[in-house]
């Protein structure tokens, strides 16, 4: 599944220095749709090069971190169980800023 994922407010140091990311991801085997929480896990793996722990906390986004779905707010759209279309984009957008 072809995805478009954006990463700002910080998070793109993570990948990086790269905010936009054109990625491919398959569903697990046996399964037919890919939802935000296989993205999350997919996200960690091949994407985050350095510090993962401040993108994620447990199973999910660490608190402070906005989630778009094709620019609606992912609890919204049901969080870590949204199923993602082709195409989708996906922003991460961390609100926490040093000062």
């Amino acid at each position: 599944m072809h995805l478009t994922l954006e990463f700002g407010g910080g998070l793109e140091l993570l990948c990086q220095s790269t905010k936009i990311h054109s990625v491919d991801v398959k569903p697990k085997p046996g399964e037919d749709k890919l939802t935000m929480r296989d993205l999350l896990v997919w996200v960690e793996s091949n994407l985050i090069k350095e510090r993962p722990e401040m993108f994620m906390k447990g199973d999910s986004v660490r608190p402070g971190v906005l989630v778009l779905i094709n620019d609606c707010d992912w609890e919204l759209c049901g969080s870590l169980d949204t199923e993602l279309e082709e195409k989708d984009n996906v922003v991460f957008i961390s609100t926490l800023h040093g000062g």
